[in-house]
């Protein structure tokens, strides 16, 4: 602002606090020790953010009247997002993370393009989807965990019989933050293949992940049951794992800073989050925000996907975790 329009002598001068505040908020300057609705510093790691749940046969339904009425010609990705119900919230699952429900009819493609985000699918359903990453085409069967890692082309298509659905999950909110976001479509419109593999760095089979979840040791600490961890080092926002846990198991409760959003691989339980009890099953969703404590259990043997912003907290030095017994 102008300096002729208010003198530095009015700064100076100013016969009060409330005058001062007034003059400085004049210059784009407000002072640290006024009380606000947002503190500015918390005594503790804060979010607005909820414990949520979708149930995936709520969601399947909606999918499959999306798949009657609209096209990937026209929604070029067929989905439908989480949205966690804290106030103000428009699409965001937690703060970093947005996850969404996704299908494809045989027969289509959805053009190749590629963005900021990083990104993972969870398949659900799929018998003959496929995905094309950097040029590499690989299949996308039920159980797998398939990579688009940030600034990586990549599309997809389905030349099997039966519908098919997945899980999203991508750092959008984290790079809305940033602000480097970016997306661009395929000159070509779908990528052209250079090859055709099973074996991808972008692809973990299902039945890789329960043969390494046989071999896993139990968490010694009690919080899950047998956990592994997916190694991406090309998408350094993200950490992915995978958790076991026997019938009739009950962890300890414990408390951290990374946002998590679960799906339900195999079996049923319930988990409570922040005193919200949730009961899950095949393809549920649900959502453990920082901080809240959460406690985690199966009525059946049960195989729980797990992705959160924990390695990007630990990188930060944000990082913490706590039992809460």
């Amino acid at each position: 602002m102008d300096g002729a329009i208010l003198s530095h002598d009015d700064l100076r001068d100013a016969p009060d606090l409330d005058s001062l505040t007034a003059r400085a908020a004049e210059r784009g300057l407000t002072p640290g020790w006024i009380d606000r609705d947002v503190p500015i510093l918390y005594r503790e790691p804060h979010t607005a953010f909820l414990p949520a749940h979708w149930r995936y046969e709520e969601a399947k339904a909606a999918m499959d009247g999306a798949a009657r009425l609209i096209g990937t010609d026209l929604a070029e990705r067929r989905n439908l997002i989480m949205r966690n119900p804290a106030p103000g919230n428009d699409i965001a699952t937690a703060r970093t993370l947005i996850c969404a429900y996704q299908t494809i009819l045989p027969g289509e493609e959805a053009a190749s393009h590629r963005h900021a985000p990083h990104a993972l699918r969870v398949i659900l359903d799929s018998d003959g989807a496929w995905s094309i990453v950097d040029g590499e085409k690989h299949p996308m069967l039920t159980g797998d965990i398939v990579l688009t890692p940030g600034g990586s082309w990549h599309g997809l298509g389905h030349e099997g019989t039966g519908q098919a659905y997945w899980f999203d999950g991508l750092d959008v909110p984290l790079v809305h933050l940033l602000e480097p976001m970016y997306v661009e479509g395929h000159p070509d419109g779908m990528e052209p293949v250079k090859r055709v593999v099973t074996d991808s760095p972008y692809r973990f089979p299902m039945e890789r992940t329960l043969r390494e979840l046989d071999a896993a040791a139990p968490d010694p600490e009690g919080h899950f049951g047998r956990r592994i961890r997916y190694e991406a080092p090309q998408m350094p926002t993200l950490a992915i794992a995978m958790h076991r846990m026997d019938g009739g198991f009950r962890g300890r409760p414990y408390r951290c800073t990374a946002n998590s959003v679960f799906v339900v691989m195999q079996g049923s339980g319930r988990s409570v989050i922040d005193g919200t009890a949730i009961d899950w099953t095949y393809g549920d969703t649900f959502v453990s925000p920082s901080w809240k404590t959460a406690v985690h259990g199966a009525a059946e043997d049960a195989v729980l996907f797990q992705m959160s912003d924990e390695e990007l907290m630990r990188w930060a030095r944000y990082w913490r975790f706590e039992a809460v017994d």
